[in-house]
């Protein structure tokens, strides 16, 4: 389904009772809603569960490709006064956990709980800020393509490589299916997000911290400094699993998302 907010086409799905639990879930870059087809139907039906492509990715709009974390979080906070949800558990992975931490500094009355995956609070560093700029030069002199390759290896752990070629697959055609453009606009985004960090002490919510234990962007490390300056969450290592912790071991993810959402 699609609705117009913010000017920009969002494309969304939802399932479970309308009034279930609401959990929207917020996908990586750079890929789409349907990285949680595997959440959405271990789900129990008492909750509303929900996903969208962000601005620039699957079946969304582009726009004109100049994208904040911020637009990300409006266009958010507009679907769920589309869909009148006054709050929902936020479940964010990477880029996904950058726009929910966002969401509950800026929007604390909009947000019961929080799901972090495979993510930090921390800005960029300068280093990281200039290879993303090489990045959005690559992808806009070479195509999306070539970057989907170099990227899957950089996301998945050895052994889902070897042993679950479908995955890697899957992740290839989800990356391949996003414009140059908004693949460079979230990439710029990224590299502008602010710092969270100072906030994370005020997080009263229930809070659960997921991490693949092989990842290599956000390793366990980041995780447990989030567990660690958010009071009272909990924390999660995902076996057999890096970046993409959810699509590498979805049935031991699902167990503990099923488990935290139970509490709420």
């Amino acid at each position: 389904m699609k609705v117009r907010i913010n000017g920009i086409a969002i494309n969304y799905a939802e399932r479970g009772l309308p009034q279930g639990t609401p959990l929207v879930m917020i996908h990586g870059f750079p890929f789409n809603h349907s990285m949680w087809d595997a959440q959405m139907m271990a789900l129990p039906q008492d909750v509303r569960a929900v996903t969208f492509d962000l601005r620039g990715h699957g079946e969304s709009d582009v726009g004109d490709g100049q994208y904040s974390i911020e637009f990300f979080v409006d266009d958010m906070i507009g679907l769920l006064d589309h869909l009148g949800i006054r709050a929902a558990a936020l479940c964010g992975l990477s880029m996904g956990g950058y726009i929910a931490l966002r969401a509950v500094e800026r929007h604390p009355d909009r947000v019961r709980a929080l799901v972090l995956c495979d993510t930090r609070s921390e800005p960029d560093t300068n280093e990281g800020r200039v290879k993303r700029a090489a990045t959005v030069l690559a992808v806009k002199q070479n195509g999306v393509k070539p970057f989907a390759r170099q990227f899957v290896p950089t996301v998945l752990a050895q052994t889902t490589l070897e042993r679950h070629p479908d995955v890697a697959e899957r992740v290839r055609l989800m990356i391949e299916g996003n414009s140059p453009l908004g693949i460079c606009g979230a990439l710029l985004a990224m590299a502008a997000r602010t710092d969270t960090t100072p906030s994370l002490s005020a997080i009263k919510i229930p809070t659960l911290i997921i991490v693949g234990e092989h990842d290599q962007l956000t390793p366990p490390a980041s995780a447990r400094a989030l567990h660690e300056r958010i009071p009272g969450s909990a924390f999660v290592t995902v076996p057999e699993a890096a970046h993409l912790s959810n699509l590498e071991n979805p049935s031991f993810f699902n167990e503990h998302l099923v488990k935290f959402l139970r509490t709420l």
